[in-house]
């Protein structure tokens, strides 16, 4: 039996979790010197709501080898002999090593055990990762093989295409993801930067003027990059205006004649204290 693991970036809906039995090690927001753990003690709409009134920009941290080890073990004892964990890419957290050392504990205290367990290295974030589980997933139920489905995370990991853009510079200025001179000159311009990985790490690939031509360039990315055969379904991330999710499915339904599933789902806390309120993301398998 296979068990799927992540880290709560991957900011995947609770109606998701729940149908496919998929554990997530929370990471830890620290708001004013009081901690939260991700989608535990503090939900998305309530973050949001509290965000732009305080005086400290939150921070985050990853989740502990503890977290790991006790979805691990929940799992062993509940009969799973294969295990797959998620990890938002090494490139921008701790996470990863967080559960390679949970993984390494499993098996000092188990050293006879036969449980299989493979942790991915997603070079994802947020979606991008949920993206991966989520086609894991299926493909479980499918009856794909524990080496089918880690074979798939390990070659189609890079090909996962992210776009993200932010409605506020200031909060990826707080988290120290952009520079405070690039920050100054989109404001100046009304420039909103997209964003997607790169090697790993989160990159500005393009600045538009306005929410509407982040959209359209979403779209017409889309249409020249989408791969056809391997796009089954389409995520589409929101922070707090689901609205604007909601328009971009409708053009990518009109404009790109997707006819795949199209899931829209909020991101998390861990990821919005980074993007703050009115991000929009978009995730799909790139040729």
């Amino acid at each position: 039996m296979i068990k799927i693991m992540a880290d709560s970036t991957c900011d995947l809906s609770k109606e998701v979790l729940e149908l496919y039995d998929i554990s997530l090690a929370p990471l830890t927001i620290n708001i004013e010197g009081k901690l939260y753990k991700d989608r535990v003690d503090i939900e998305p709409n309530d973050f949001y709501g509290m965000l732009e009134g305080l005086s400290e920009h939150p921070t985050t941290g990853m989740p502990s080898p503890e977290e790991y080890l006790k979805i691990i073990k929940k799992a062993v004892n509940d009969g799973c002999n294969e295990i797959l964990c998620e990890c938002m890419s090494s490139g921008t957290s701790g996470a990863y090593q967080s559960a390679v050392i949970a993984k390494d504990y499993f098996y000092e205290e188990s050293p006879d055990s036969a449980v299989k367990i493979h942790i991915v290295d997603s070079k994802s974030m947020s979606h991008g990762s949920g993206w991966l589980i989520m086609k894991s997933a299926m493909m479980r139920e499918q009856g794909a093989s524990f080496e089918e489905i880690v074979d798939f995370n390990e070659t189609y990991k890079t090909k996962v295409k992210h776009f993200l853009s932010v409605d506020d510079l200031n909060h990826l200025i707080k988290s120290g993801r952009l520079t405070n001179a690039s920050a100054f000159i989109g404001k100046i311009l009304m420039l909103k930067p997209i964003m997607t990985m790169k090697q790993g790490k989160g990159a500005i690939i393009a600045k538009e003027r306005g929410r509407n031509k982040v959209l359209k360039h979403y779209v017409q990315e889309f249409i020249k990059r989408n791969d056809k055969e391997m796009t089954e379904f389409i995520l589409i991330g929101y922070t707090s205006d689901k609205t604007v999710a909601e328009t971009l499915k409708e053009k990518i339904r009109e404009e790109a004649g997707f006819s795949g599933a199209i899931h829209i789902m909020q991101m998390g806390v861990s990821v919005g204290t980074h993007v703050g309120p009115g991000a929009i993301s978009m995730f799909f398998i790139e040729k």
